[in-house]
């Protein structure tokens, strides 16, 4: 996205990448209800939510389905789910998905605008903005593993992508403290994700 647009050539883009970014975020269901968000991270089917939409009461909340945009109804499998970090991993069987772009966590910086998509409160693709107030790179003065930005979340958004402008997925979109968004940082995530594959 480029700064110097105008206002409107702006708004443009960004709803343009809204658009790509609710394409690849799937509604997570359980027991014939919505339990929240998840992010298609691969074309063959792998798909990565919170670890917290999965369990209710440290129980498991029954076989999950995900809603895909098209308004397809698939099973899936749960390939891991690390409560540590808030992290699942679901399989679905579907090939050609349309897969998020997944962007370098550890490049982003606080006052980076980003976006949360989501489905809250049965909003299907809600989708938010906000601005990063601390990231979790290396060169982030936090010892925070959590990125924070001031995204208007409610229940639904977790388990769904937080994009930088571009539409490039850096965070799992997970809970709200302090009045802010957390997301867990997409390199988490992938390095989750490659574990997965590599079973």
């Amino acid at each position: 996205m480029d700064v110097t647009e105008t206002p409107q050539a702006l708004a443009s883009d960004l709803a343009s990448v809204a658009g790509r970014l609710r394409l690849s975020t799937v509604e997570l269901r359980a027991m014939e209800r919505a339990i929240g968000s998840g992010i298609i991270w691969g074309a063959d089917g792998l798909i990565v939510t919170c670890a917290h939409v999965l369990l209710e009461r440290g129980r498991a909340s029954g076989a999950p389905a995900v809603r895909l945009a098209d308004g397809r109804l698939l099973r899936a499998a749960v390939l891991a789910c690390d409560r540590r970090v808030d992290l699942a991993v679901v399989r679905v069987d579907a090939q050609d998905l349309p897969a998020a772009s997944i962007g370098d966590s550890d490049r982003l910086r606080a006052g980076e605008l980003v976006l949360a998509v989501g489905h809250p409160w049965g909003l299907i693709g809600a989708v938010v903005t906000g601005v990063v107030h601390a990231a979790s790179g290396p060169e982030a003065r936090t010892d925070s593993p959590w990125i924070r930005a001031d995204l208007r979340l409610a229940p639904g958004h977790s388990g769904g992508p937080m994009a930088d402008a571009r539409g490039r997925v850096v965070g799992i979109n997970t809970m709200i403290a302090g009045g802010l968004a957390l997301a867990v940082p997409s390199r988490v995530a992938g390095a989750l994700v490659e574990r997965c594959r590599a079973r």
